[in-house]
């Protein structure tokens, strides 16, 4: 009896809780270097403004975790895999663990830095649908722009029309969806701010930025015009994500409904 009545609590509690968004992060401390060095990465899928839950990257139907698909970086429009600097760690959020990873990468050359994830498929159990997002983060070195605005041509990806690394607080971002190379037109976005330090040392996530007053500032809703066009203005200093859904040109996985997404990181900075 007092089991029965737990889940039905529960069941409620869920039920009330706010929709949250599922974001591939792929963060490193800072996207604008003085010079060459060695950049730390963390990849992991969150929510990154709530950080109510930590999903098991590569997640299948059944349990299995399937590795990453693909993991490169572009630079002068020269592209290195990065695969097997991958390395697996449990990264632990506030309210629960789930499986990650890190890696690091030596930035020697000036210009763009381009990374592109493309983790596999994740099975999200409560909507019985996978999701996969194809997930684009920038560092630039020592200031000259060489690849930030390039069309990589992705089954789903945003263009970005601001250079993603050199964004003042209180400015905008804009960027094109894009399938394949061609405008996604009225594509719905969703906008969220990461919240938290993150402790790259302990692999977790640390205490949060700000409140919501509320649960619709938690994720924020907007659309992309006839050409895929969007813009958003940026109030806080930090990283944030904006993330296209379902505008893969993949609809299917494993026999279920793909939702195949494309996410941008954007680092905003504050005028001292």
């Amino acid at each position: 009896m007092k089991k029965a009545l737990l889940l039905s609590i529960t069941a409620m509690i869920l039920a009330a809780s706010p929709a949250l968004a599922h974001f591939q992060m792929l963060y490193t401390p800072q996207s604008a270097l003085d010079g060459s060095t060695t950049i730390e990465l963390r990849e992991v899928f969150t929510h990154p403004f709530a950080d109510e839950h930590t999903m098991d990257m590569g997640l299948q139907e059944g349990g299995k975790k399937n590795p990453v698909e693909a993991f490169y970086v572009i630079n002068k429009g020269k592209k290195k895999d990065l695969l097997n600097t991958l390395n697996p760690i449990n990264w632990q959020g506030h309210h629960n663990s789930g499986a990650a990873y890190q890696s690091q990468y030596k930035a020697r050359r000036m210009g763009d830095h381009v990374f592109v994830m493309q983790p596999a498929p994740y099975y999200e159990g409560g909507e019985g649908i996978y999701i996969q997002q194809i997930t684009k983060m920038m560092v630039n070195v020592a200031g000259a722009p060489t690849d930030w605005d390039t069309d990589l041509g992705l089954k789903a990806e945003i263009v970005p029309l601001t250079k993603p690394y050199s964004i003042w607080t209180g400015s905008t971002f804009s960027g094109i969806v894009k399938s394949n190379g061609k405008p996604v037109p009225f594509a719905e976005i969703e906008v969220e701010y990461l919240n938290h330090d993150v402790d790259l040392e302990k692999n977790a996530m640390g205490k949060a930025y700000v409140e919501a007053p509320h649960d619709s500032f938690v994720t924020m809703g907007i659309k992309a015009d006839a050409n895929g066009k969007f813009t958003f203005g940026l109030p806080k200093a930090g990283w944030w994500g904006f993330c296209a859904l379902g505008v893969g040109s993949d609809k299917e996985y494993q026999g279920k409904e793909l939702s195949q997404d494309a996410v941008i990181w954007v680092q905003v900075t504050d005028m001292k």
